[in-house]
């Protein structure tokens, strides 16, 4: 299982300006998602943090909500995102497939 401990400095390497309250948010969803626990802490802090930026910070679940199918919200999502996390410090981008 993930710690906080070792999700805060993997989070602060692939984040680095990221803002505290949302910080504090995709460490909290890194530590309660059962998928993540067995995650190596990059991969999880990596992947709450794509999960975040979509749910909390575009339209993905109001275009699901309209009857999008997954792929094609999160093509519509893409860019936001990766604008998102470029303003976060983040180097990696999110693909089609993430």
């Amino acid at each position: 299982m993930n710690s906080r401990n070792a999700l805060e400095p993997a989070l602060r390497r692939l984040a680095p300006r990221i803002p505290r309250h949302e910080f504090g948010a995709v460490l909290d969803h890194a530590r309660a998602s059962r998928g993540l626990r067995m995650a190596s802490p990059e991969s999880a802090a990596w992947l709450a943090l794509v999960a975040y930026v979509r749910h909390v910070l575009t339209d993905y679940d109001s275009l699901l909500d309209e009857g999008y199918y997954v792929e094609s919200a999160r093509f519509f999502v893409l860019d936001e995102i990766n604008r998102v996390l470029q303003g976060w410090g983040v180097t990696r981008k999110v693909g089609g497939e993430d």
